[in-house]
């Protein structure tokens, strides 16, 4: 006994076309990609405010750390009467401190309040 198979036709899909570019292509991409990017640079930094005039300096003087000195206590001696941990913050700016050790002898440079 034989056996018959009916072969049904697949219809054909589509094949997604793919796009390619050619090294024109490329390069108009990237321009424009660029220019985007700079536009965009542009419009951020357009709002900066630096102007020719130089403005007012921050008074401050410099201080000798001391033997046994902290910067807790430098900071709680420059201004008695304020906050000693923004004070703290203020000298760490002002000298670009990493942390908040200091040794004998370094100067730092404190706001003059």
């Amino acid at each position: 006994m034989s056996t018959m198979t009916l072969h049904r036709p697949i219809p054909q899909t589509r094949q997604a076309s793919t796009l390619r570019l050619t090294r024109r292509g490329r390069l108009v991409v990237l321009l424009l990609a660029l220019g985007v990017v700079l536009g965009v640079g542009f419009a951020l930094a357009s709002g900066s405010v630096a102007t020719q005039e130089a403005g007012t300096p921050e008074p401050t003087r410099v201080v000798m750390v001391g033997a046994g000195d902290t910067l807790w206590d430098i900071a709680a001696d420059v201004d008695p009467e304020g906050d000693t941990r923004s004070t703290m913050e203020e000298i760490t700016r002002l000298n670009a401190l990493d942390s908040s050790m200091v040794t004998v002898g370094q100067q730092l440079i404190v706001p003059d309040e």
